[in-house]
């Protein structure tokens, strides 16, 4: 195996690990527990606006951004996708849980190693075995592009999202 054929491979590993992670939590907002109108509740108990929007939002964004991943597809976007959901969930839900998953509430280890792995797909791309490479657009999208893409659209549109649609009840003093 050449070295290229390693990097391909480790990224196509990663890809589709955390596609696989996307699409699960996605399909299982959707339709697993308590369905949408379970996420919506769920949502809506953090102080999400608009609690039903969001569940989509989330839902579509995550099965959206683990399908790309699969394909190698649009890369730099995925990479938006998974870091605007992890950001919103790491400062809507976990970041008051400090940083151990298994502390009370789960803490933000999970979405942050989540975010950081859309980031770096993002900006380094999806290797030769994807989509991009075949359409011959992964050069266009690596590097600065895709980090300014993965780190700018989906830290930003996660932070809009909160400053328009999160209102967290305030603890009694």
């Amino acid at each position: 195996m050449s070295d290229s054929d390693a990097i391909d491979l480790a990224l196509l590993l990663l890809r589709l690990g955390v596609a696989a992670v996307m699409l699960a939590h996605g399909i299982r907002h959707v339709f697993g527990g308590g369905k949408i109108a379970g996420t919506a509740r769920w949502f809506g108990s953090m102080g999400m606006r608009m609690p039903m929007l969001q569940a989509w939002l989330a839902s579509l964004t995550e099965i959206g951004a683990g399908a790309l991943l699969v394909l190698g597809l649009l890369t730099p976007l995925a990479g938006a996708g998974v870091v605007g959901v992890m950001a919103v969930a790491w400062i809507a839900n976990h970041f008051k849980n400090g940083f151990f998953i298994f502390n009370k509430g789960e803490g933000y280890e999970y979405v942050m190693t989540l975010l950081l792995c859309g980031v770096v797909l993002g900006t380094v791309g999806p290797g030769s075995w994807s989509l991009d490479d075949a359409l011959e657009i992964n050069d266009d999208l690596t590097g600065t592009t895709g980090l300014l893409l993965s780190l700018g659209a989906g830290g930003v549109g996660a932070l809009l999202l909160l400053a328009v649609f999160w209102r967290p009840q305030k603890k009694p003093a």
